[in-house]
């Protein structure tokens, strides 16, 4: 058998591109706030759900490409804003993993509605912990990529709030986290920190079904 050219190939990738429709969905989680997502339609039964991370969105790079690349091979990918973030209801809250995963439930729940099979859930950074936390305790999912999520989640918290996070949480309540240029951009409080250090990554991962493929990508 002749190997295509890649003339041939780039004219089958552009047929794929020229059949794909961006729909706009919102989802409603159970918490009454309107998830917004974009779904990259190719006909396909199976989809791909997309998660992004931290203060992050639908619309970044990681998702806009993966979305893409799933796309050019004939799949449907759906990537979505969690609560608080981009275009869906609701306000930014510092932890929330468990929240998000309840958003991400809500998502999984819509597409069985819609008669879709989930090929597999991805999450980028924040994202790649809550597709995890999210394996750990539902049993609908049979393949899992963290792409570059926090093992640890106790690290990395000076690096936002500052060596002095805990006294000033215990002096205050709460802490605002500003940008360079000392504009407050969210609040932490006290209960988003205590979220965020109570959640194990370790032992979610444990509880994941060993039917369950799971696949790691690290410094991305």
């Amino acid at each position: 058998m002749m190997a295509r050219s890649n003339s041939t190939r780039e004219d089958c990738n552009l047929y794929l591109v020229e059949q794909i429709q961006h729909q706009r969905v919102v989802i409603q989680n159970n918490h009454k706030e309107n998830l917004v997502g974009i779904l990259h339609e190719t006909g396909s039964k199976e989809v791909v759900i997309l998660c992004h991370g931290y203060r992050s969105c639908k619309d970044r790079i990681p998702m806009v490409n993966l979305a893409a690349a799933f796309g050019n091979e004939g799949i449907s990918a759906f990537r979505f804003d969690f609560a608080g973030n981009g275009d869906s209801e609701g306000s930014f809250q510092y932890g929330n993993y468990y929240r998000e995963v309840d958003d991400l439930r809500a998502v999984m729940q819509y597409f069985d509605q819609e008669k879709r099979s989930v090929a597999a859930i991805i999450g980028h950074s924040k994202g790649g912990n809550v597709v995890l936390l999210y394996a750990s305790r539902f049993n609908d999912v049979h393949s899992v990529v963290n792409i570059s999520g926090r093992f640890n989640l106790n690290r990395g918290i000076e690096g936002r709030l500052g060596k002095d996070y805990l006294q000033r949480m215990k002096q205050y309540g709460f802490i605002d986290v500003a940008n360079k240029k000392g504009n407050i951009e969210y609040r932490v409080t006290e209960e988003s920190l205590i979220d965020r250090l109570t959640t194990n990554t370790r032992a979610a991962c444990q509880l994941i079904p060993q039917n369950c493929r799971k696949m790691v990508v690290a410094g991305c």
